[in-house]
C-alpha cells in the first residue's frame, strides 16, 4: 500500500500530525507498535500541564498558544472535554534563580515571556500565596509565585483518542499493534518495513517518541536519552484545601528538588505529583514499569510532606512514563541526515504534550505548502 505520508507513532505528536494531515485531504497512514492511547510510552497519566508563557524559550510560546486554540476546536468537534484552564502557580524563592529544562532562570524567563507576549499573569508575594493557596506550605517569607490564569491541564489519553478518531473519519488509515522494523529509502519515497508487511510513502514522519533513537539510529541513538519518570497519586486528608481555586503547580527549588502536580480530578480525592528524574535512563523496551513502595515513600517524604498541606501518605495509584531528552532540553524536529524523505519529530524533553497539537498543525501546513505555519526552525539537529 502506498501513501502520501506515513506517520510512525500515534502518541501525542503522531496523533496530532495524522489528524491535521487527514483533515487537509492528504492520503496518510499511522503506525504504532501498540494500540493508542496506551500507557507504555510518554503520553499517558490522566493529565498534562499546559502553559502559555513557556520558560524554555520564546520559540515555544506561539506553539502553546496555537495548541490552546486547537484543543478548543477539538472539543467543539468531538464533544469531549480536553482542556481545563484551572490556572497554574509556579513557586520559587525570590533570593535565587532556579534552572529548569536548560534555562538558568526558569521562573524569571517565564514571567518575562508573559510580559513580552501579553499573556495574562500576576506575580504573588509570600502573603498573597498563603491567602490564595494555603495548600502550599513549604515556602517562607521569600516565596514568590507566578500565577497564569489561562494555564491548566490537558487530558492526554482523551486528546489522542479524539484526534485519531477524527483522522480516521477524514480518511486516514491506522495500523495499531504494528511494529516498525526499519526504513529504506528509494527514488521517490520511503519503504516502511513492519512485522506485518511493507508500506511505502512519499514522506515519513517519525513521531516514535522514546523509540526514535533505536529506530532511526545514525546520530539519534546517542543523542536521545530515555529517562524513566514516576507519577504518584496521594490521597487527600483535607479535600477542602484543593477545592475551588486549585491550580496545577510547579514548585522550583534546587535542581534535584523541583516537582510539579495537579489538583484532584472530578470524582477523585487525590493529588497527582511527580519530580523529574534524568538519572534513571536506558533502553525503552526494558523500562521498569512498576513503582516500588520505597519509591513512593521517598517521593512523599522529600516532595509532598514538606510542601503540601492536607495530603496523606496513602498512595492510591502510580504510573511510569518516559521522557526522551536532548542534551539542551530542546525539541528535535528536522530532516534525517541520512534518510531523504524522513522527518524526525520531537524529543519532547519533558515539556512536549502541551505543544503537540500545534506541532502537528505546523507540520501539516508545511507539507501542504500553506502560509502562516508556526516556525519550527529552532528545533533542528545540531551539526
Amino acid at each position: 500500500m502506498h501513501y502520501d505520508v506515513i506517520v510512525i507513532g500515534m502518541g501525542a505528536f503522531g496523533a496530532a500530525t495524522l489528524y491535521q494531515l487527514a483533515k487537509r485531504g492528504v492520503r496518510v497512514a499511522g503506525i504504532d507498535r501498540y494500540s493508542p492511547p496506551h500507557n507504555l510510552g510518554s503520553s499517558h497519566g490522566d493529565t498534562r500541564i499546559t502553559r502559555q508563557a513557556i520558560g524554555e524559550g520564546a520559540a515555544y510560546v506561539p506553539l502553546a498558544l496555537n495548541a490552546h486554540r486547537i484543543w478548543r476546536e477539538l472539543e467543539a468537534r468531538s464533544g469531549e472535554s480536553l482542556f481545563n484552564a484551572c490556572g497554574m502557580l509556579m513557586l520559587s524563592d525570590s533570593r535565587q534563580a532556579t534552572r529548569g529544562h536548560g534555562t538558568t532562570d526558569f521562573a524569571g524567563q517565564t514571567a518575562a515571556l508573559a510580559q513580552r507576549f501579553g499573556i495574562a499573569h500576576s506575580v504573588l508575594d509570600a502573603q498573597q500565596i498563603r491567602q490564595r493557596f494555603p495548600q502550599f506550605s513549604g515556602y517562607g517569607e521569600h516565596a514568590v509565585g507566578y500565577y497564569e490564569p489561562g494555564a491548566g491541564y490537558v487530558r492526554p489519553e482523551r486528546a489522542i483518542a479524539v484526534q485519531l478518531a477524527l483522522a480516521r473519519d477524514a480518511g486516514a488509515a491506522l495500523y495499531p499493534d504494528t511494529q516498525m522494523l526499519r526504513l529504506e529509502t528509494f527514488e521517490g519515497g520511503v519503504r516502511v518495513h513492519t512485522a506485518q508487511g511493507t508500506l511505502t510513502a512519499g514522506r515519513v514522519i517519525s513521531c516514535a517518541g522514546m523509540w526514535n533513537g533505536k529506530l532511526l539510529q545514525d546520530r539519534y541513538a546517542s543523542y536521545l536519552k530515555v529517562s524513566r519518570q514516576k507519577l504518584f497519586w496521594f490521597e487527600l486528608d483535607q479535600p477542602a484545601l484543593y477545592a475551588g481555586e486549585a491550580p496545577v503547580y510547579i514548585i522550583l527549588d534546587a535542581d534535584a528538588d523541583s516537582c510539579y502536580g495537579f489538583p484532584p480530578l472530578p470524582g477523585e480525592n487525590a493529588i497527582k505529583i511527580a519530580a523529574e528524574d534524568y538519572e534513571d535512563s536506558g533502553d525503552p523496551d526494558l523500562l521498569q514499569r512498576v513503582i516500588s513502595q520505597a519509591e513512593a515513600d521517598a517521593m512523599y517524604d522529600k516532595y509532598v510532606a514538606p510542601r503540601m498541606a492536607g495530603v496523606s501518605r496513602r498512595l492510591l495509584k502510580s504510573s511510569v512514563c518516559a521522557y526522551t531528552v536532548t542534551p539542551d532540553f530542546n525539541f528535535l524536529i528536522d530532516e534525517h541526515p541520512a534518510l531523504p524523505g524522513v522527518t524526525v519529530v520531537s524529543a519532547c524533553s519533558g515539556h512536549g504534550f502541551k505543544h503537540s497539537a500545534a506541532v502537528g498543525e505546523a507540520l501539516a501546513m508545511r507539507y501542504c505548502g500553506e502560509d502562516g505555519a508556526a516556525d519550527l526552525s529552532s528545533f533542528t539537529l545540531p551539526s
